[in-house]
């Protein structure tokens, strides 16, 4: 037996987060940080992952809230999606995250899920999830970039050995809005722009994120310099609800009449990564809004793309979710 059934585990449930990183300090490899569990308990009902100790950190208050901050606001990592998406700050000022929110999975798997999860959530190729030894798992290959390989959702840039792509949707929004995240771990804390957040398979292949062993991510900030902006997100997907999506994008915007002031746009789906699309940035600020300028937009999205035996349809796909961003934000 090897599907749903999961082994079993010592489950820890610390009440604050001093005690929490005692635990991933004491237990160390043998622990598993979870809060949803979403992305956690497939990987246990497969059998793939078996840790010794599960550490659930759901129980921390200060790990979950909305609240404002000087400068911006600040987004605890247990944060439900729902409680995201349904936010009246953040709908007000930074709807672009309560768009991205309000489009994972179904709103059963959203009321449970929270926001570092979903950002700190593993690759979802399934040749990796189904326990064989690729790249990403230790081993020496990768299955789906191959002749017979099924590559339909993988990556259009920045392959290097793994294709597997960033299956968050509220990542690209994120970096759109240049949000930081903030973490704590034995040495302290720290802090990073979402954009280097993730790390792909050239820096790290066996890892999604900077963060280091027993660290935890507490929070998510985001600048007030994108409050109000004008805001653009869009999912595509096989389904509405549940699938991952083929390809998403995130566009914030400011104008000053009908001129590109500023603009920062990141999407999902086609690099390892959430790829910010700084060409497209370069190409459009300073430009009239137009439908001349949202399609150059669309093709410097593309330059550089290298698709696989199965995903070609991603460079057209990018190419107009980028146009309607720019000509819709």
């Amino acid at each position: 037996m090897t599907k749903d059934m999961m082994r079993g585990f010592d489950l820890y449930q610390p009440a604050n987060l001093e005690n929490a990183l005692s635990l991933t300090e004491r237990l160390g490899k043998d622990a598993w940080l979870m809060a949803g569990g979403n992305d956690s308990l497939d990987w246990f009902k497969d059998r793939v992952k078996n840790p010794s100790a599960l550490i659930d950190i759901l129980a921390i208050d200060s790990l979950r809230g909305i609240r404002e901050i000087d400068g911006g606001i600040e987004i605890g990592a247990t944060t439900t999606l729902t409680e995201i998406a349904n936010s009246e700050l953040i709908r007000s000022s930074y709807n672009l995250l309560a768009e991205a929110a309000s489009h994972v999975a179904s709103p059963q798997i959203r009321n449970v899920s929270t926001i570092g999860g979903n950002l700190c959530q593993d690759a979802r190729c399934w040749y990796y999830r189904s326990g064989l030894d690729c790249y990403r798992a230790g081993g020496k290959k990768c299955y789906a970039d191959t002749p017979e390989g099924m590559n339909r959702e993988h990556c259009l840039f920045a392959a290097d050995r793994c294709v597997a792509v960033s299956p968050s949707d509220t990542a690209p929004a994120l970096v759109a809005l240049d949000a930081t995240c903030v973490m704590v771990g034995p040495q302290g804390q720290r802090s990073v722009k979402a954009e280097d957040f993730f790390i792909g398979p050239a820096v790290d292949i066996e890892r999604m994120t900077v963060l280091e062993e027993n660290e935890i991510l507490t929070a998510i900030q985001i600048p007030d310099h994108w409050a109000g902006a004008n805001f653009y997100f869009e999912k595509v997907a096989d389904r509405n609800t549940w699938d991952f999506a083929l390809v998403n994008v995130a566009c914030a915007m400011k104008l000053n009449k009908n001129t590109i002031e500023d603009v920062r746009i990141a999407c999902s789906g086609v690099e390892c990564v959430p790829k910010r699309l700084t060409v497209v940035e370069s190409v459009v600020k300073g430009s009239p809004l137009d439908d001349e300028i949202a399609a150059l937009a669309g093709k410097s999205a593309i330059r550089g793309a290298t698709p696989l035996n199965y995903n070609h349809f991603k460079i057209p796909l990018l190419e107009n979710l980028v146009k309607r961003a720019i000509r819709n934000s």
